[in-house]
């Protein structure tokens, strides 16, 4: 790959095409070309050694594996170095090591390690790699890709309605036939009359994609769609990982939807089960097979396909003990013989089911077999997602992650006491109600703009009639699974359980993540108590994380398609979330609480900002945005349902809300959602947002297209730019559409201040307005501009760019007087001061401005948002107030939250040290 240059020295052809203005061309730069970075002679700080830890006490434990994202600083290494890892002894251990981004200049900026073990902290540094004693191997021929770890191998089928024909353990099978299940019910009716009719579709492959071959860590790709006869639905991806030496792998497993649901109508596509299915062969005697459900915490049940404990007369209690801990039993001639001669009387229990179908109960019960009654065996809140069935000889561990908190889940075990059982992971629960994704009125006679405007000045909804569909939304779940040389102990169980409901993860320090200047140089800071002031900020963003994890618990904001966001604003008359009332309702990414989240985690390394960062990325980026049809690459704006309103927006498919979780993590499906957004541009054919209120026929032109400079654009270049330092498929058009619309942006007559520019979707260039103009939002900067101007100020030298946003940032918080004196008309009536005060902190530090260092504070502690004289505690509620007790916070808004967090973050980094 050709090095990418520091400076922007291009020329306006090698961008195709030039914009004028007085008949100059604009960007008449010649191309150069930096070199390779090399390494520096003097290393800087945070190039080597870096010391990596997980985010949560335990290590890897009984998970085959971790992968965590590692920031350079600029220069520190070139393209080619190496790197190794050692543990708190000095002993080496595996890593495999790839580049996940580079600075313009060549040099790496993020790169991805795998171990494959390890307990405590592990240093990484610049070497070579060990090597793993049992390394992961990959090969292919004819329809089969097989992937040994040392210990299992998989083979996965390219072809056909089987994803891995087997998991093999040494010599013995342990799982086969591994595949997806949909279950589709064509017919909703209401009433005690309903008629339930099942169809099921099998997942079928249509792609395999070998994506990393080891030796540390290799990665599977499937791709297909569910399949009865000619008919299909919901498109998937599958990833599966395997790690060296590991005897489990991972599944990353996400579908999207495609089917029809129409508000008003009793048919459609209504899901009624999502699973993923193996058979176990089992060779051992029916009591020397074993059941186990994992229940609340560490808990589980541990059974026998035929029990001998409790009964009538005792086999004796070595035989029982040895039966409940799963290890084989003596021979039956050895036991009291009034139990052995009478075995066969014994009931043997085939199928097992422990359904969650909310966040607060699952059941348990079980049955000999098919046709016969089902016994309930227990139950509890809240299952940990693990399960095994198997024998002495071996079997199948498995588990779902989030169980319960995107319920509705179950998992099944049936025929155990045949010669092979069946196990389904259900992501969704065939128990539960049929997945409902109608629209949830019925338009209330907004037919026409005008009356769906009145309807967004009263709800807060834009509604429009066929805009509130579920089609191309989707949903990424991840499983483990387990091959066991026999039934795990109980120490092992618990282990493995705790791997489903916390996957381990490996985690750079918050001082490596400053120090290589990621995310906007200088926005964020760790943690710093040592001023009143400064301690008084810290708490109030401990109060603030602490309320919204609370309020994910106490008002139940979990579920399928639910988990992972939280609400937009709260009625105070009714002690609730405005769950109910149009745009008030779930979130959607609006004012960022999903960068709030991330620069939280950043600056401080805490496992719990990161797990609901985390949770919000996988659910923003695939919930809210569309994957498939007209709008794919678009979101959707906050309201009672997550495909609801109407104004259908690049700005919720944001790639900036994605980067943090993909880098740190080297998540793959993360880095599809990000890649999928790099012709994003292309969406503003699709929809024309201005549609309600124009006046004029319209139909885009693909030449001049109207893309404004803040929301808009914050959202098309994070994609550009992340897959140019990604260095993907399209990164040489994705680094010519960053340089040309950051020149063309700086070349308007007023800058960002002019609002908005014909965009040229050939070129990737605004036109040059011959004419000022002031078009300024109050939601322009609260996508995640600053934060990507502040990362595009410092990784190209382009001083007119810098100097239009600084103006911008000079001018937002600026009194009217000021602004008409430098524009010739002043802003309008804006709001959101407190949130736009980051932009003064940083245009304060990049011109060295004291007077707007000043302002920056004032603005922060004295205009809207929230005050130091808040109440900054929570007020109790319970019934009959509330539905259940809790707490609430009345002043509290989710739009506020998001702007102060960010505001007090990157303040504190800026101008900690100038606080009045």
């Amino acid at each position: 790959m050709s090095p990418i240059p520091r400076r922007t020295l291009i020329k306006a052809a090698a961008v195709a095409g030039a914009a004028t203005q007085a008949g100059r061309p604009l960007g008449e730069r010649e191309a150069a070309a930096a070199p390779a970075a090399a390494a520096p002679a003097t290393a800087p700080a945070g190039a080597d050694p870096v010391t990596l830890d997980w985010l949560e006490e335990g290590g890897l434990g009984a998970a085959p594996g971790s992968t965590v994202g590692v920031p350079w600083p600029r220069g520190a290494h070139p393209q080619d170095r190496t790197f190794a890892v050692t543990d708190a002894d000095g002993d080496d251990v595996p890593v495999q090591t790839w580049p996940l981004a580079y600075w313009p200049d060549g040099s790496l900026k993020w790169t991805a390690h795998a171990v494959s073990s390890g307990t405590g902290r592990l240093t990484l540094k610049t070497g070579t790699p060990a090597a793993p004693g049992k390394k992961v191997t990959v090969t292919r021929r004819g329809a089969t890709v097989t992937v040994s770890t040392g210990v299992i191998t998989a083979r996965i089928a390219t072809t056909g309605d089987t994803l891995v024909r087997s998991v093999t353990r040494g010599s013995t099978e342990i799982a086969h036939d591994g595949r997806l299940v949909v279950l589709r019910q064509p017919e909703i009716e209401d009433g005690d009359r309903a008629t339930v009719r099942t169809e099921r579709f099998d997942g079928t492959v249509s792609g395999v994609t070998v994506e990393q071959d080891g030796p540390v860590r290799a990665v599977v790709r499937v791709d297909g769609t569910h399949r009865k006869g000619r008919d299909t639905l919901l498109p998937f991806s599958v990833r599966l990982y395997f790690y060296a030496g590991a005897e489990s792998f991972r599944m990353v497993h996400t579908i999207t939807y495609d089917g029809k649901q129409e508000p008003g109508r009793d048919r459609g596509d209504f899901l009624r089960g999502i699973g993923v299915r193996f058979s176990v062969p089992l060779r051992d005697a029916t009591y020397d097979r074993h059941i186990r459900l994992g229940g609340e915490g560490d808990g589980m049940l541990r059974e026998a396909v035929k029990g001998i404990t409790g009964l009538r007369r005792d086999p004796g209690i070595a035989v029982q003990q040895a039966q409940f801990e799963g290890r084989k039993l003596p021979d039956p001639t050895t036991w009291d013989q009034r139990v052995t001669s009478r075995l066969q009387y014994i009931p043997e229990w085939g199928d097992h089911t422990l359904s969650q179908l909310s966040a607060d109960g699952f059941t348990v019960r079980k049955r000999t077999k098919k046709g016969h009654g089902w016994i309930g065996a227990g139950g509890g809140r809240r299952a940990s997602g693990f399960g095994y069935v198997g024998g002495v000889s071996g079997g199948l561990s498995f588990g779902l992650r989030d169980f319960w908190e995107k319920h509705p889940a179950q998992l099944d075990v049936r025929d155990a006491h045949t010669d092979t059982a069946e196990v389904t992971l259900w992501l969704w629960s065939p128990e539960a109600q049929p997945m409902d994704l109608r629209f949830y009125h019925d338009g209330m006679g907004q037919d026409t703009f005008p009356e769906q405007l009145e309807g967004l000045d009263i709800t807060y909804e834009d509604h429009e009639p066929g805009f509130g569909t579920p089609y191309g939304i989707a949903r990424t779940s991840e499983l483990l699974f387990w091959a066991e040389a026999a039934t795990p102990d109980a120490d092992r169980l618990a282990a493995r359980a705790r791997a489903v409901r916390v996957l381990p993860q490996l985690a750079a320090p918050p001082s490596q993540l400053i120090t290589a200047g990621v995310f906007g140089k200088g926005l964020f800071a760790e943690p710093d108590r040592s001023t009143p002031a400064k301690a008084k900020i810290e708490d109030h963003l401990d109060f603030l994380f602490t309320y919204y994890k609370d309020q994910v618990e106490q008002r139940r904001w979990y579920g399928f398609w639910d988990y992972g966001d939280i609400m937009h604003t709260y009625d105070t008359v009714r002690h609730q979330w405005r769950y109910d009332v149009g745009g008030y309702a779930w979130d959607n990414s609006e004012l960022s609480p999903d960068l709030w989240l991330w620069y939280a985690y950043l600056r401080s390394g805490r496992a719990d900002i990161f797990r609901f960062a985390e949770a919000m990325t996988r659910h923003t980026g695939e919930v809210d945005v569309y994957h498939l049809g007209a709008w794919a690459g678009l979101g959707t704006r906050h309201g009672v349902q997550h495909y609801a309103d109407s104004a259908k927006q690049q700005r919720i498919a944001n790639t900036t809300y994605r980067r943090f979780h993909y880098f740190l993590t080297a998540d793959e499906r993360t880095g599809d959602l990000m890649h999928a957004n790099v012709d994003s541009d292309e969406t503003f054919l699709a929809l024309d947002p201005l549609r309600k209120i124009r006046t004029e026929p319209y139909t885009p032109d693909p030449g001049a297209l109207s893309i404004g400079f803040g929301t808009d654009w914050s959202g098309l270049v994070s994609a550009w730019l992340t897959e140019w330092e990604r260095k993907g498929p399209k990164w040489q058009k994705a680094r010519a559409r960053v340089l040309s619309t950051m020149e063309t942006i700086a070349a308007q007559p007023n800058g960002f201040v002019q609002g908005s520019g014909l965009y040229d979707l050939a070129t990737g260039r605004f036109a040059v307005a011959g004419t000022p103009k002031v078009e300024v939002s109050h939601l322009s900067a609260v996508f995640g501009l600053n934060e990507l101007c502040a990362e595009l100020v410092d990784l190209v030298d382009m001083p007119e760019f810098e100097e239009a946003y600084l103006d911008y940032c000079r001018y937002f918080n600026a009194t009217k007087a000021e602004q008409t004196a430098r524009y010739g008309t002043h802003f309008g009536s804006l709001v959101l001061f407190q949130g736009h005060s980051r932009l003064d902190a940083y245009a304060a530090v990049r011109t060295g401005d004291e007077e707007l260092a000043k302002r920056a504070w004032a603005k922060f502690y004295d205009s809207d948002g929230y005050k130091e004289s808040a109440p900054w505690e929570t007020e109790k509620v319970s019934g009959p107030t509330a539905l259940v007790a809790g707490s609430e916070a009345p002043w509290i808004s989710t739009n506020d939250t998001a702007l102060y967090g960010l505001a007090a973050i990157e303040n504190l980094a800026l101008l900690g040290d100038r606080m009045p």
